[in-house]
């Protein structure tokens, strides 16, 4: 599948707040921190793990060392700057986001996006990673993702590594590395030591689960038992469907995913998932991809309808009935393919509805907006000290699944 690059500088905001004073200490300066929660785990009765493919690839003109749009929102012939009469943003895709283009390291967005993930019922992100090393930026994807890590933690969900090794030619040809296979053992010897290491990383089998994009150029079980090697506990590896052949005993199994039609998810379950050790099953909304129009390249040549959400519903009950252990939405936000699950204008939460329904989530009031007003208020309260104490006091009741306390301590927020 055709994938793109780009440069993210990471653009989080430190942000030091001070609120009012207690009733205690009228006239002081004493700041009242915020209430310490820990992250609480949402109440469901669906016991498949749901996880969420995530890019963490984009970036804006604020963001970026260039001060340009990424390729990602741009593609070759969109700009961003240019700001229609309805209000938004000219992008490279044929839908665009409830919260607008976006910097995927802003801390803001990723709150946003982990919080709506929670009370969807999601368990974790699957992250699309390029590796460590420093060409054509893949270094600042992988700072993006260390970011998008770090609030993890907070909100209480897990992750793993999608890993792409499509992308080690470049690093030896930049003169970064003898080998490809040289390359892949420092990439993955800092997963293992920086990512398997933490509580929350996802765990199948008793060992941690390490996915990957292909194989794409280590093609041969030789090639990742040589990778393999360096590494003290051999991870849960998981490769694209019909692709564990390249990695013969060392692939632990595979995960579907999307292509042409809902009858390529049907034969997996039927006659290849029975085959797996490990089995992870795929569910999506469509597929519409914008390259030919965004000048990126020709298009992959079909598409998906996204019916209104009928294909994601199609999606989940073909997982549901195949009993899968392990399912991986797809995507959160490719938007120049058309996969995302992310909140748009043209969908709204109608998605992340109907995987709240599929995940069996106790709570059934209508959370999202409210997640979403904490996005607007972060934005326009920039700046403001008291309003972030304010906010930072209502992602804390988010994440410890008090929505009624959040909702409460925004209303206050003028």
């Amino acid at each position: 599948m055709k994938r793109y690059i780009t440069s993210m500088v990471l653009g989080l905001m430190s942000i030091v707040m001070v609120a009012g004073c207690s009733s205690d200490d009228k006239g002081s300066d004493k700041p009242t921190e915020p209430e310490k929660t820990e992250p609480v785990a949402i109440e469901k009765t669906n016991s498949t793990k749901i996880y969420m493919h995530y890019m963490p690839w984009f970036e804006t003109n604020e963001s970026s060392a260039d001060k340009k749009w990424g390729y990602h929102w741009t593609m070759a012939n969109k700009n961003p700057n240019n700001v229609g009469a309805n209000g938004r943003r000219e992008i490279a895709s044929y839908y665009y986001p409830l919260i607008g283009p976006y910097h995927s390291g802003d801390k803001n967005v990723i709150e946003n996006h982990l919080l709506l993930m929670k009370y969807s019922g999601i368990d974790g992100i699957l992250i699309d990673w390029y590796g460590t090393y420093d060409v054509n930026d893949y270094r600042m994807v992988k700072e993006n993702t260390d970011q998008l890590i770090e609030m993890l933690e907070k909100v209480g969900l897990e992750y793993a590594i999608v890993y792409e090794d499509r992308f080690l030619t470049n690093v030896v040809n930049a003169g970064k590395a003898i080998s490809v296979t040289a390359a892949a053992k420092t990439d993955l010897a800092y997963v293992q030591n920086n990512y398997f290491t933490d509580a929350n990383y996802i765990k199948i089998n008793g060992k941690p689960l390490l996915m990957n994009f292909g194989p794409i150029v280590l093609q041969t079980a030789a090639e990742w038992t040589n990778v393999f090697n360096t590494l003290t506990a051999k991870p849960t590896f998981l490769t694209l469907w019909d692709h564990s052949v390249k990695a013969g005993d060392n692939a632990s199994g595979e995960y579907a995913w999307v292509y042409k039609d809902n009858s390529f998810l049907t034969n997996f379950y039927t006659n290849t998932k029975p085959k797996l050790g490990v089995a992870m099953g795929g569910a999506y909304p469509g597929f519409k991809d914008f390259y030919a129009e965004g000048g990126g390249g020709a298009a992959i040549g079909w598409t998906i309808d996204h019916k209104n959400g009928a294909t994601l519903d199609e999606t989940l009950t073909l997982a549901k009935n195949a009993n899968v252990n392990y399912l991986q939405l797809i995507t959160w936000n490719d938007f120049g393919e058309g996969t995302m699950i992310e909140p748009t204008v043209e969908f709204g939460y109608s998605f992340i509805e109907k995987i709240k329904t599929y995940a069996g989530v106790k709570n059934t009031d209508n959370i999202f907006p409210d997640i979403s007003k904490l996005y607007d208020l972060r934005v326009q309260k920039k700046g403001n000290v008291e309003a972030q104490k304010k906010l930072d006091q209502a992602f804390n009741y988010y994440v410890s699944m008090q929505p009624a306390k959040a909702k409460q301590i925004m209303s206050e927020i003028k």
